[in-house]
């Protein structure tokens, strides 16, 4: 039996704040409810599941940290996911403007 790394993160927090379920957080995400209590139990995901979890919390892809502390950390260099959402927040950015 493989034990998966559990990356903590503030998703149940947020979501419990605003009143939604999980059912509702995961329409608004375009995933399943699934995923979102396995995000919720720190499971890890792709990034572009970060991403859509980010702005269904209503939160702006510069506030990531307040939804996944990891990427805030000081070890972003080692961090592959890091520089993926720093080209995602990028390219965000510049279909917005």
């Amino acid at each position: 039996m493989s034990r998966r790394k559990r990356i903590p993160n503030n998703v149940r927090t947020l979501r419990e704040e605003i009143l939604l379920s999980k059912a509702e957080l995961a329409r608004k995400a375009g995933v399943s409810p699934l995923t979102v209590d396995r995000i919720e139990n720190g499971a890890e995901c792709r990034l572009d599941t970060k991403r859509k979890i980010i702005l269904a919390l209503g939160k702006k892809l510069e506030e990531k940290a307040e939804v996944f502390p990891v990427l805030a950390s000081g070890d972003q260099d080692s961090d592959p996911a890091h520089a993926d959402v720093v080209v995602a927040t990028t390219k965000a950015k510049k279909k917005e403007g």
